[in-house]
């Protein structure tokens, strides 16, 4: 049965995600939560568990997130030179299947379901691969043959009690960005992150043993400090090209160690007493990144209480603002340590939602991303509660790339409404589909009065998949008057409201 509406557009309001509102709670915040597939940190339980229940844990690690309202999970789907995917270069991670190298059993190809499950609940899924890092522990006898470990042992170098890929040799670098196109070709991901894993931490009296590689690989003469940094940077920059030429819409992230310097080796570091720095140990420049906008958004992991004399998340957040350009700028905060470490500041309810709080008042930052997810599922209730009551009580948007320049788009025509027995569907005319991401329904309470498009007036957020049509309920909208959909690319751009009379 087709059912009437009187339908009206207001095409002279600016794009809803644009609009400022006098709620202090944000329509544009990234909230995030890392999702470890390491040793089974977070998910999945155990390898090798059937497939059925490792699905239902991954749901509940979802469904708990978008109860807070989060909207992106940055799921890990590279360990350790595995991969937990199907892939042409690297075997399947033991942490999924049970053995490395072996199929999980399942005709369902896991990282499609996983990416799909995460964006039927509205959370963007940002793919987190671990390049350099290939092997967990110098346990070899359960690597896969069809492992880098076997297969190009020439790339390999030992150091404490894990092997790693060489980042000075050209093949290296090359292998490490087909992986990540492979990637980018195969799934429809939002975003590649890298974490903090570039050279490997400083071990005291060890050597990583590169000099070979230095000496055949230095075309330029730089000091060995310099070469190690430039060779991390050619992978930055490799990898954002690739991304950009496959899929401009797919982001590019970096969480970096959480500080750069300190200021007693640099007077541009921060003022803290860090043992390791980014800069100094990992040979990574995440500063250089920005200026030269390969990466879309950064996320330093300050993991620290807000006083912590040695390294202060308040004194990093100040300094990661004050020299941020060209990216987003996120925070990662240590959720793991809330009521589980030595600094007895964690174990106030209050820590970790100050830390929230002083990101959001920090003009530079755009959101939060939270290791790792199983920290809050259990215990520390009022903790969460606080977070979801106090600064996440609404749906947010994530924010979209400083890198991109975004054609607007013709707005979507609604072509028809039918009315079923228990949903409406909803059916639109649109430019084009595959561009598409989601439609958000609000709530009009009075269509004159603007700002339409508030987070506290969200009623529903849809995946499209590529459709031009989506059902709504009729219990979400009765005795509704009037309602606005509005479109999200993939870019994360909205579109403009359409507003519809409800008769």
């Amino acid at each position: 049965m087709l059912k009437k509406f009187g339908i009206f557009i207001l095409i002279s309001l600016s794009s809803c995600s644009l609009i400022k509102h006098k709620n202090t709670i944000p329509k544009t915040e990234f909230r995030a939560v890392w999702i470890a597939t390491v040793a089974n940190i977070d998910w999945p339980q155990r390898g090798g568990d059937p497939w059925e229940k490792q699905k239902e844990e991954y749901l509940r690690i979802l469904d708990f997130y978008k109860d807070l309202n989060f909207n992106a999970v940055v799921v890990q789907i590279r360990t350790a030179g595995d991969a937990l995917y199907e892939s042409n270069l690297s075997p399947w991670s033991r942490f999924l299947s049970g053995e490395e190298g072996i199929a999980p059993e399942t005709d369902q190809n896991p990282l499609n379901w996983l990416i799909r499950e995460a964006h039927v609940r509205g959370f963007e899924f940002h793919a987190w691969l671990n390049p350099y890092r290939a092997t967990f522990d110098m346990n070899t006898e359960v690597l896969s043959v069809s492992h880098d470990y076997y297969k190009h042992p020439d790339w390999m170098i030992k150091y404490g009690k894990k092997y790693y890929y060489d980042p000075g040799l050209p093949e290296v670098q090359k292998h490490m960005v087909s992986i990540i196109e492979e990637v980018i070709n195969q799934y429809d991901i939002d975003a590649i992150h890298f974490d903090d894993y570039f050279y490997p931490y400083t071990i005291n009296n060890e050597v990583f043993n590169d000099s070979l590689t230095y000496l055949s690989n230095n075309q330029t003469q730089l000091s060995l400090e310099d070469w190690r940094r430039s060779n991390i940077d050619t992978l930055v920059k490799q990898v954002h090209q690739v991304i950009k030429e496959q899929k401009p819409w797919v982001q590019f992230g970096i969480s970096p160690f959480g500080v750069w310097k300190n200021i007693a080796t640099d007077p541009k570091g921060s003022n803290t007493k860090a043992g390791q720095t980014t800069y100094e140990d990992l040979y990574a420049d995440p500063i250089l990144w920005m200026e030269k906008g390969w990466i879309d958004y950064l996320v330093p992991q300050i993991y620290w209480s807000l006083k912590l004399p040695v390294a202060s998340h308040r004194i990093l957040i100040d300094w990661w603002a004050e020299n941020h350009k060209n990216s987003n700028l996120y925070v990662g905060n240590g959720a793991y340590k809330v009521r589980n470490n030595s600094d007895k500041a964690w174990n106030k309810m209050k820590e970790l939602p100050k830390q929230l709080q002083l990101a959001r008042k920090t003009e530079a930052v755009q959101g939060n991303v939270f290791f790792s997810a199983r920290s809050l599922m259990s215990g520390n209730e009022d903790v969460v509660k606080y977070i979801k009551n106090k600064l996440y009580s609404y749906p947010s948007f994530t924010p979209v790339s400083p890198l991109i320049i975004i054609e607007d788009q013709p707005l979507p025509e609604l072509d028809i409404i039918l009315d079923k027995d228990n949903y409406l569907k909803f059916t639109f005319k649109l430019a084009s589909e595959e561009i598409i991401r989601f439609a958000t329904i609000y709530n009009m309470k009075n269509p004159n009065k603007p700002p339409l498009c508030k987070p506290e007036n969200i009623i529903g957020q849809i995946f499209m998949d590529n459709s031009n049509s989506f059902n709504l309920g009729k219990g979400l909208i009765d005795q509704r008057k009037n309602i606005a959909v509005t479109f999200t690319d993939k870019f994360r751009k909205e579109s403009k409201p359409i507003v519809i009379h409800l008769d």
